[in-house]
């Protein structure tokens, strides 16, 4: 499985003693090393998962890491994006780790992608790496990045977070499943939540991005055995690790038997994400704000979790959570506007259409939920 070239480059003197600890171990050794400086690396993402994965690389001393992000840090990152520092709040998550990692070891080239990864780069990006390690956080991606890596015969360290729970794999078709093997299709929007949502244990990254480093090194340096065909599954709350057999699906829809997807489609219309640009149901903060403003007959809905309302809230909105709406819907005035709010957009949209579904017709979404709320129109609301 190792895909690095017999062309190895030698080691200098600098990094003969930094890598001193590696070159002791047998499975290792100095020609080890000199497979990990050969070695191409790409980490989609430079959040939670993406930080600790790519601090390990690059103390490893990988010597080629890619990196894909267009986003910027926020205070919320800190929490779990220990690349990032309170310093590098409002910089593009690209130029802070690249700093981070350039600190961190000098003897590694940090290649940055500033670009959102769609079906229209994907594959040009990838061709220059050997391992892809996807530190992402939504399903679009996820497809996105399975399907590219299965195209191009490239390995994928798969790695997710939510609360306190934690996956990793490694799915390469060439030897084994592929993550459609796992999931042939993404679950309908809105019914898993994302991590703004849901919330994540701080530490919970670290440990699975630290597997997902450990086996992007293993690939490099063709040892042990790896994820392939296993699911590692790990409860932070209980501490405890399981495993999951994978089997490659002989139906699966992209490296089965019988194929039916032969290049990249678009991920956000297969993951249900993407939204007409004039979707007539979304409000954006200060649309909502001069409604408000000019005592338009709105009704205020927010669908989040009461622990959330503890944090920040909007006065006089009515507090249905989502999960209650579809049996509360007889409590909401029909014959009123209902703007649908929660805390980036999601479970609002969601709420929409169970009260879409229900017969109601005067129905807006606040686009970017009371996050937008927060930094567009009163910034004495509290974000988390």
């Amino acid at each position: 499985m190792n895909p690095v070239s017999a062309s190895l480059p030698e080691l200098s003197t600098p990094e003969l003693r930094r890598y001193g600890r590696h070159l002791t171990l047998p499975e290792v050794g100095e020609e080890g090393q000199k497979r990990l400086k050969a070695g191409r690396v790409l980490v989609v993402g430079a959040g939670g998962l993406g930080s600790p994965l790519a601090l390990y690389l690059a103390a490893a001393g990988v010597g080629t890491i890619g990196i894909v992000d267009f986003d910027a840090v926020e205070e919320s990152n800190l929490q779990r994006q220990i690349a990032h520092g309170t310093a590098a709040i409002g910089r593009s998550k690209l130029a802070s780790i690249a700093a981070r990692l350039a600190d961190l070891n000098p003897h590694v080239r940090v290649v940055p992608h500033e670009a959102y990864l769609d079906r229209t780069n994907a594959l040009a990006i990838l061709a220059a790496y050997d391992v892809i390690v996807d530190g992402t956080d939504n399903f679009a991606t996820r497809y996105l990045v399975n399907d590219a890596c299965v195209l191009a015969g490239k390995p994928n360290v798969y790695g997710s977070i939510l609360r306190f729970e934690g996956q990793a794999s490694v799915f390469d078709a060439r030897v084994g499943p592929c993550y459609r093997c796992l999931f042939p299709e993404p679950p309908p929007p809105g019914v898993v939540p994302n991590c703004a949502e849901a919330g994540v244990l701080g530490v919970l990254p670290g440990v699975i991005g630290s597997i997902q480093a450990t086996e992007a090194i293993k690939i490099l340096l063709g040892a042990g055995d790896t994820l392939v065909g296993r699911l590692l599954l790990y409860d932070a709350l209980e501490m405890r690790f399981r495993e999951m057999r994978l089997r490659k699906d002989p139906a699966c829809p992209i490296c089965g038997e019988k194929p039916t997807i032969r290049e990249l489609v678009d991920y956000e219309e297969l993951c249900g994400v993407k939204r007409p640009a004039s979707d007539p149901t979304a409000l954006s903060a200060r649309e909502l704000a001069e409604r408000l403003l000019r005592g338009d007959d709105v009704v205020l809905v927010d669908v989040r979790e009461p622990h959330e309302l503890a944090i920040s809230r909007l006065p006089h909105a009515l507090h249905v959570p989502l999960r209650e709406v579809p049996v509360r819907a007889a409590e909401l005035p029909r014959e009123r506007t209902l703007v649908l709010m929660c805390h980036k957009g999601s479970r609002s949209a969601k709420a929409l259409e169970i009260l879409r579904g229900r017969g109601f017709t005067r129905l807006f979404n606040l686009t970017g939920g009371i996050d937008a709320w927060s930094r567009e129109v009163d910034s004495s609301v509290p974000r988390y």
